[in-house]
């Protein structure tokens, strides 16, 4: 006499689907974030009763000192700024760039018209000076 066996069938989850779903988030989480676009310098912004709020800018500068000045988080000197703002230029029309200064409240005023004359001399005309508004603490 003959037993038959009968074959369980055997059951497996395939995780590829969910691997792939999984990786489109990432990615899609990667693309859709928005960064700080400043290099992490925290700065005591003067106060202005007329401040704006500028969403959108296309060079970003910071002043800390003399010795440390930041163009679109390139690190280079007060002086050294001009070349630097030329080399982000490449390619593009100075008229349509907009930039923005950042400089601290204790800052020496030399130190901004030095870099307000490094914008101007490369074509940009489009500045705005950062400030905060009165009463807001700085972070």
């Amino acid at each position: 006499m003959t037993i038959e066996r009968r074959l369980k069938p055997q059951i497996n989850v395939d995780l590829t689907p969910l691997i792939d779903i999984v990786f489109q988030l990432v990615i899609f989480f990667m693309i859709s974030s928005t960064f700080k676009t400043a290099p992490g310098i925290e700065l005591m912004l003067p106060d202005s009763g007329t401040a704006t709020t500028i969403t959108i800018t296309e060079m970003s500068i910071v002043a800390v000192s003399e010795d440390e000045v930041y163009v679109n988080k390139i690190r280079t000197t007060a002086a050294g700024a001009e070349t630097v703002v030329k080399a982000e230029l490449e390619g593009r029309t100075a008229a349509d760039v907009q930039a923005v200064l950042e400089a601290g409240a204790e800052a020496p005023y030399q130190l901004v018209v030095t870099l307000l004359d490094a914008l101007r001399m490369n074509g940009i005309d489009s500045v705005g000076l950062s400030t905060r508004s009165p009463g807001k603490v700085a972070p």
